[in-house]
């Protein structure tokens, strides 16, 4: 139906709307195979721009107007579909398939071929059996086993159901040096047709099994493989992305992998697809004998002697997909593709990490310095007068501000590549962006993946995904109908490129925000193929503060802090559900739909075989997987790659318009190797402390990942936030690598200078990680080159412990820095662990005192106190953190001296590095720096390479956990004023100042001592 405004605050549903980013789990879909008129319009033509047209009298002067139309809500509306797992009448493969044979099977250089053939007559239980396919396995690397098993027959026709290209996803191959590597691993594949074709993964060191198929049957349908492999009791399994889950994944659980557009839901598919796992194993070691007994239970002895070994598997495999985790096995059932594994021996965790990025995915892009600056967004910021106002209020709070954002409100009837021309005008922005810049700041915009303003451009270079029948697919989303960049084509990239540029030319914006990218539609097919004349047009759903959609939620325990606010707010969302309700639940049973296979043709709209998808059918709020692109691939195929290959294209884009610089891009969907490109931040979440607390295991999942650059939406994105947790979430953040604070339309205001509570401490919290940033810039450099992490995982550096296995509430930065948030409503304390302190050679020193964390015994539980504003931060012992003094911007803080901390191991020692440059160049052409720091006999040494010229002094240096009295210091035997030396008897600490004199061409021109005695 039609909507006629009555009033002004309904005309305000005139475009520009306002409109939202939120995602809604709708029900399921349409046939998607027929191109119609929308449901709800006034006939099969589609409405003239210009039809319509309504009068109304506002003020005295008369104004014409046309409608806005609501795209009806059913036409996000799927087939009501079962999941397979949930579905008690589904058939077990495992049941009814015959499995493989192995034969002729050949030795080669590498490892072996073989041929499998189907054991008994096909089941064709989810699809047509494949008969006879290929068995590939490769040694690869003295650390890498690869095991692909493919149709044996694959023509030009069906090559993309089976096999992704290369092109697309990065396929590991043969080292260089395999000839002798390969001789070193550590693994071994042993294979076996008792009773059908199984495979086993050794680790020949130990003879654990770490992936063995024995017992079960292979399935390879042309929409469904089936294959499982044994697991060891309370096995710790962590990775397989993207859902919000705690870190170690448990063996009750269901990861689907198909990009889904929804805000955040706990436990199910969300925006991207990474299927790769870490597997981490205890051992207990017999003291006597040296013997290692598999740890199957949590109860570990906290002074036993352990070891872990920790493996990695990759299935490079983009389609629909769900991994079943169960008490004894995991299960992998796919829509299509093959069977491309990549065993990683490890044996730790940093090993197995390195390993799959060097070989697989690529290794994290290098951030510019200023990325890790605080970054400040909402959805709802009105024009330009607004950013300015929220910039200037940062300023005058003193609260750090690097980077400032705008959501789709920029927008020109929220169509990418062009601004409104009244709230967000190009003359306007000049001015603000240059003052800006000339600030020390920068600006990001948000652009969405679907196309409406520069069509005809992009048509001329045939870049948007088509129907079956060659005309173009046109689904809704933000502009209203649209068309989506087909990726696939040659024109596309190209395109993007040209649209960056021109718009780059206008808007001088420093990175690019890439959402909706799973591709997200709001209708259920082509629904916009006769209706694009239509636009703009209101989508399917009510927009936060609509009525009916008026946001009334705040986190967990508001109530006790705010009772009579909360009071009201329930009051109001209890009516705001009254009125939206139809009356009683309808009891009857659903209908689902359930499709069986057709010989040799594939049903891509409802595959026989159901994921366990979010939104049910594969087609709501997502491009229909029939939609074609221009090389025959159907969406289907290659759904999961949407969003990685859009960081691709703008990664290429914002090099033409950023010439030089190295592109900074955070993306909400991802697959396996987005990271070389991109960031990710953890999408639509709300505002409540659960998800503050999911945010750790987040961000330390797409560490494993290959993607560091990852922060949430701070304090949260949908609903109200609150003091209390906008106040702890302010300062967790401020130690994610991605640091910003953003949320919805129409919820309250939540900048870190609303409240005076969370004003100081973000204050406080910031006051660290601008100090630390030397240190954080150090650690990407590092993941940059080699393929470590930035934020890590208790159990990742102490990779011998098992009682860490599970542990997610608390995180390393880097080897040096201990995070310990509080994570519940109401807590003025915070226990946490200190991983091998207590007796095991460990010491921690309290960021704030400088003092050595006192630990009772191994393992134990400490509780710390933890009012509100304060965040326990520790240095580890035995490592040197290389610091300099914050400013507001990260821009005059690199102006600033130098400092170093150097936290000493209990035997007196420690290291550590710094690395820097010019800060944001994609080809240093001024050269790099490396400095390398070691404590060690009462002395500090830092020594540096290379060529680059910084020419700021040291200004100090704080030694931790010094025993004794300190006497003289020299620098480079010279002595440093006694005035400049102070030494606290009670916390250990030497903090010595004043050595500005003394580098005044550089803290890092020549090389230095720094003793103390």
């Amino acid at each position: 139906m039609l909507r006629h405004p009555a009033s002004i605050s309904n005309l305000c549903r005139f475009f520009p709307l306002l409109l939202s980013r939120i995602s809604y789990a709708q029900s399921p879909d349409k046939d998607t195979t027929s191109i119609q008129p929308i449901a709800g319009a006034t006939g099969a033509a589609p409405l003239p721009s210009h039809a319509s047209s309504e009068v109304i009298e506002i003020s005295g002067t008369t104004t014409t107007f046309r409608p806005i139309f609501t795209v009806p809500t059913d036409a996000d509306v799927g087939v009501p579909v079962l999941p397979n797992i949930n579905d008690p009448n589904a058939t077990d493969a495992q049941t009814v398939c015959p499995g493989y044979n192995a034969t002729n099977v050949k030795r080669t250089q590498y490892g072996l071929t073989a041929t499998l053939n189907l054991a008994g007559p096909a089941c064709n239980v989810y699809g047509t059996d494949i008969d006879t396919l290929n068995l590939t396995v490769e040694y690869q690397s003295a650390d890498r086993l690869a095991v692909r098993v493919v149709p044996a027959y694959i023509v030009t026709s069906n090559s993309s159901q089976y096999i992704l290209p290369t092109t697309l996803v990065h396929q590991p191959t043969i080292d260089a040096d395999a000839d002798m590597s390969s001789l070193t691993s550590d693994l071994s594949f042993v294979w076996s047709n008792d009773p059908t074709f199984s495979f086993t993964i050794y680790r020949k060191s130990t003879g654990d099994t770490l992936f063995s198929t024995s017992g079960t049957k292979l399935v390879y349908e042309n929409q469904f493989i089936e294959f499982a492999s044994a697991l060891p009791d309370d096995y710790n399994l962590y990775g397989l992305g993207e859902s919000i889950h705690g870190l170690r994944l448990g063996n009750n659980f269901t990861k689907t992998m198909w990009a889904a557009d929804i805000g955040d839901p706990i436990d199910f598919n969300i925006y991207g697809s990474e299927p790769f796992y870490l597997d981490t194993r205890y051992y207990e070691v017999d003291s006597s004998t040296g013997n290692m007994t598999l740890v199957t239970s949590n109860g570990t002895n906290a002074t036993g002697d352990y070891v872990g070994y920790s493996h990695g598997v990759y299935n490079r495999n983009a389609h629909g997909q769900e991994i079943l985790l169960r008490p004894t096995n995991i299960t992998w059932r796919l829509l299509g593709g093959s069977i491309d594994l990549y065993f990683y021996a490890g044996p730790t965790q940093p090993d197995v990490t390195r390993a799959f990025q060097t070989s697989a995915i690529g290794l994290p892009a290098m951030q510019q310095y200023f990325t890790f600056g605080f970054h400040q967004c909402r959805w709802g910021y009105a024009n330009w007068s607004q950013v300015q106002d929220v910039v200037a209020n940062y300023e005058a709070f003193a609260i750090p501000l690097e980077n400032i954002w705008t959501d789709i409100d920029y927008m020109k009837e929220y169509r990418d590549f062009d601004n409104d021309p009244v709230r967000y005008n190009y003359t306007e922005g000049e001015t603000f962006l240059s003052n800006l810049h000339a600030s020390g700041r920068h600006y990001i915009p948000i652009i969405d993946s679907a196309i409406y303003s520069t069509f005809n451009r992009g048509n001329e270079t045939n870049s948007f995904l088509r129907n079956p029948d060659g005309s173009i697919y046109i689904g809704s989303v933000w502009p209203g109908y649209t068309v989506f960049p087909d990726w696939l084509s040659g024109g596309a990239g190209p395109w993007w490129t040209n649209e960056m540029v021109t718009w780059h030319n206008k808007v001088a914006f420093d990175g690019a925000w890439i959402d909706m990218s799973e591709v997200s539609s709001f209708c259920v097919g082509s629904c916009g193929s006769a209706n694009v004349t239509m636009n703009p047009v209101h989508p399917p759903f009510e927009l936060p503060g609509e009525p009916g959609a008026v946001i009334y939620s705040y986190p967990e325990g508001f109530n006790l802090t705010n009772a009579t606010e909360a009071a009201a707010a329930a009051s109001a969302s209890s009516s705001q559900a009254a009125a939206a309700s139809t009356g009683a639940a309808s009891s009857t049973t659903p209908i689902y739909l359930r499709t069986t296979p057709t010989p040799g043709i594939r049903d891509i709209n409802y595959p026989p075989y159901v994921i366990n998808n979010v939104q049910g059918d594969l087609a709501v709020h997502a491009v229909s997987p029939n939609a074609t692109h221009a090389d025959g691939t159907e969406e289907y195929d290659v759904h999961n790659l949407f969003g990685h290959q859009i960081l691709n294209a703008t990664y290429n884009a914002l090099l033409a318009a950023i010439p030089g610089k190295r592109p900074f891009i955070i993306g909400r969907s991802t697959f396996a190797g987005s990271g070389k490109w991109a960031g990710h931040w953890g999408g639509d979440n709300t505002s409540l402390w659960a998800y503050m607390f999911f945010s750790i295991p987040q961000a330390l999942s797409f560490s494993l990942f290959g993607i560091p650059m990852f922060g949430v939406d701070t304090c949260g994105f949908n609903g109200n936030t609150d003091e209390e947790l906008c106040n702890r979430w302010m300062q967790l953040s401020a130690f994610f690598p991605f640091y910003r604070n953003h949320n919805t339309l129409t919820a309250i205001p939540q900048e870190a200078y609303v409240w005076a509570s969370v004003a100081e401490a973000s204050r406080t919290a910031m006051h660290i990680r601008y100090s630390i940033l030397p240190y954080m810039y150090t650690l990407f450099y590092l993941a940059h080159n080699t393929g470590s992490t930035v934020m890590r995982a208790l159990a990742w550096e102490f990779p011998n412990d098992p009682a860490l296995a599970a542990a997610d509430r608390q995180f390393f930065l880097g080897p040096a820095i201990l995070v310990t948030p509080v994570l519940n409503q109401g807590a003025t304390n915070v226990s946490g662990v200190f991983p091998g302190a207590g007796g095991l050679g460990e010491v921690y020193y309290d960021w704030y005192t400088l003092a050595a964390q006192d630990v009772s015994a191994p393992g134990a539980n400490i509780t710390m106190d933890a009012p509100l504003g304060h965040i326990p931060v520790f240095l580890r012992g035995g490592y040197v953190v290389p610091t300099q003094e914050p400013a507001m911007t990260t821009r005059d803080a690199r102006r600033n001296p130098w400092g170093v901390i150097a936290a000493l191991s209990l035997e007196g020692k420690a290291r550590g590095s710094l690395y820097v440059d010019d800060g944001e160049s994609v080809v240093q052409e001024n050269g790099t720096l490396y400095v390398e720091f070691t404590a060690a006999d009462n002395a500090l040494y830092a020594f540096a390479r290379g060529t680059f010229d910084d020419t700021h002094p040291l200004a100090n240096v704080t030694v931790l956990g010094v025993q004794g009295a300190v006497g003289n210091v020299t620098l480079n035997g010279m002595a440093v004023p006694q005035e400049g030396v102070v030494y606290n008897e009670s916390s250990k600490a030497l903090v010595v100042s004043g050595l500005n004199n003394f580098t005044v061409c550089g803290a890092w021109k020549a090389d230095w001592v720094l003793r103390w005695g």
